[in-house]
């Protein structure tokens, strides 16, 4: 019998983060008869050999053919309940064991509501999914010896600075691919939810607050997309066409791309849904083409068997060395404690290279990740490296653990026969604890009993500046005061909570409900500054009065 799951290195932290970081628990492995005798066997040798035998990198194997396709055996009944419980509309699954796909298969529909069914062969976003598919091509790029993982970025992008400038000259590839730069969590993030292009974001990092170097984790899309956009410039293409020509087109990937618009013409390919009281409805679009390889990519259960071979072969492919050994396998290993652990028997999480590693009861590694778009899809990715084992599940549904319970079941089955804990009843609620945690403090939808008045609409009205997130006008339309914000000049009503405070309805990926509004007035009766509570996480969304 197995110890039980160790859980106690899962607590609640913002959604996008926790979806990237997979929530995974550390699965139990029943260890049996002839691995004891291989570990008997082992010690023997050190005791007396005159030096210490070496281990291996890998323990050996410890799952039985017969162990996996039982489990194999269970994944129709594992998705099915899945969705029968949680109602989300679509569903694909691939698993690759022993470099062979054993199971690929596509349930329930693209869209709810209509006859169009979910495949093999159906397009997914892959939100997060995609950061340990960029680091497969940067593994390339190394690999061919156009960048090194070491390599300081500014090498290859000139114009790129970050607040120290000597973080600015020494932040490495690795230091970007791995989250450990000093740069605030999803930073970066609120911009593209403003409609700020790629060449924008990146421009404006250097005003990002950082954490110590080297010595802080904060989930970064657009840090690992700088790395990535370095890369290519590195190899005198863009991100895009590098993917294609590194990674998809050498493994036959054809319904793969990194590009926004691949995805919307695509005929087979599966809408963005979110659920509202109950009901699943494709509600939202999600342009992710600005952090294209944190989260940018689209693909197929199919397709990514194929990346899953590569990857559990150490970059080899149908008999052809696709990415350096070396150079995929430095993606594998810890660069930074992700999670760290919260009892003293707890497990430490870490982050390699995109990837969450981690290391189970019998040492053997784990490799995994998920995505999450808020506005409608979730997915997840793990790999037992040791087992030759690796479960892809795309879903069309928001956040709320399906992919990650689905996975996580499997896995388990596999080790001991069966789960060992209701994966999708334990996730749920804690997806659902995280978002609520994102949430404001105050709630804007209850106003004080008695709150003061607001002055007259002149008194905020004007336009308002900000160095991060450009300016913010406050204008009247009727008897409404409106805040408009951004590129595209996106509107937000103003609704009063108390005094000089209002409040909005937040919008996009990382919208939080309602926020506040707080204006600073001075003696001339006119507000000199806004604060828009939402985007003051990093202390950068105080904007201040023109003139």
């Amino acid at each position: 019998m197995g110890d039980m799951p160790r859980l106690d290195h899962i607590h609640p932290r913002p959604l996008r983060s926790a979806a990237a970081l997979g929530l995974l628990a550390a699965l139990a492995v029943s260890c049996t008869a002839a691995d004891a005798e291989t570990t008997a066997a082992g010690r023997a040798a050190v005791a007396t050999s005159p030096l210490p035998t070496v281990p291996p990198a890998q323990p050996p194997r410890q799952l039985t053919r017969a162990e996996v396709e039982h489990a194999v055996g269970q994944l129709d009944s594992i998705v099915e309940d899945a969705m029968r419980r949680t109602g989300v509309p679509g569903v694909a699954v691939g698993v690759v064991y022993d470099d062979k796909v054993v199971y690929l298969k596509g349930f329930g529909l693209r869209t709810a509501g209509t006859k169009d069914r979910v495949g093999a062969d159906t397009v997914f976003q892959l939100a997060s999914v995609s950061k340990p598919i960029a680091s497969t091509v940067v593994a390339a790029a190394v690999g061919d010896k156009t960048v090194g993982w070491d390599d300081p970025v500014l090498d290859h992008s000139s114009g790129f600075a970050l607040k120290d400038p000597w973080v600015t000259r020494h932040v490495t590839y690795a230091d970007l691919f791995s989250h450990r730069s000093g740069l605030p969590d999803h930073a970066g993030d609120l911009l593209e939810d403003l409609g700020y292009d790629r060449a924008y974001i990146l421009d404006h990092l250097r005003h990002e607050p950082l954490a110590p170097f080297r010595a802080h984790y904060a989930y970064t899309n657009f840090g690992l997309t700088e790395a990535a956009v370095a890369t290519a410039r590195a190899a005198g293409t863009s991100w895009e066409k590098l993917s294609d020509e590194k990674l998809y087109r050498p493994l036959g990937m054809d319904s793969t791309s990194s590009v926004f618009a691949d995805y919307e013409k695509a005929d087979n390919k599966a809408t963005l849904h979110v659920r509202t009281g109950g009901t699943w409805q494709a509600e939202h679009v999600r342009d992710p083409d600005a952090q294209s390889p944190a989260g940018g990519v689209s693909s197929t259960a199919r397709d990514m068997t194929k990346w899953l071979r590569l990857q559990l072969a150490n970059g080899t492919f149908e008999g052809r060395k696709v990415v350096d050994a070396a150079a995929l396998e430095e993606t594998h290993v810890p660069h930074m404690v992700s999670e760290p652990p919260h009892s003293p028997t707890g497990r430490t999480g870490f982050y390699g290279l995109g990837w969450n590693v981690s290391y189970d009861d019998q040492g053997r590694l784990k490799l995994g990740h998920s995505g999450g778009f808020a506005l409608g899809a979730a997915t997840n990715v793990a790999l037992l490296p040791s087992e030759k084992l690796g479960i892809v599940v795309l879903t069309n549904g928001e956040p709320i653990g399906v992919p990650e319970a689905i996975s996580t079941t499997f896995l388990d089955t596999a080790q001991t026969g069966g789960p060992t804990v209701d994966w999708l009843k334990f996730l749920g609620p804690l997806f659902q604890q995280t978002l609520q945690a994102e949430r404001s403090k105050v709630d804007y939808s209850k106003p004080p009993a008695s709150p003061a008045p607001a002055r007259a609409n002149s008194a905020y009205t004007g336009t308002y500046a900000n160095k991060y997130y450009g300016p913010l006008t406050v204008s009247t339309q009727g008897d409404k005061l409106t805040m408009q914000l951004g590129p595209k000049k996106q509107r937000f009503v103003l609704r009063h909570y108390d005094g000089d405070t209002f409040s909005f309805s937040t919008t996009g990926e990382m919208a939080v409900g309602l926020s506040g509004v707080t204006f600073t007035v001075g003696s001339g009766g006119h507000a000199d500054k806004v604060r828009v509570e939402y985007l003051d996480t990093s202390g950068l969304g105080t904007f201040t009065r023109n003139g």
